[in-house]
């Protein structure tokens, strides 16, 4: 059995978050461009998502 396939997806505060890739996106949230499993997935999400702090949040404190 093949194993779960994931989407890393982002909305538009810029969050991450990863989502199963055969299910439709909810609305608000775009993929990114990275597949693979759950973990590749996460790590990936880690590696990129490195300011937890949403988009709005971040340009009102500059």
């Amino acid at each position: 059995m093949a194993e779960p396939r994931f989407l890393v997806v982002r909305n538009d505060e810029e969050q991450y978050s990863i989502w199963s890739a055969d299910r439709e996106l909810p609305a608000g949230w775009h993929e990114v461009g990275f597949a693979g499993t759950r973990e590749e997935c996460l790590a990936h999400v880690d590696a990129v998502w490195t300011d937890m702090r949403p988009r709005s949040v971040r340009e009102a404190s500059r």
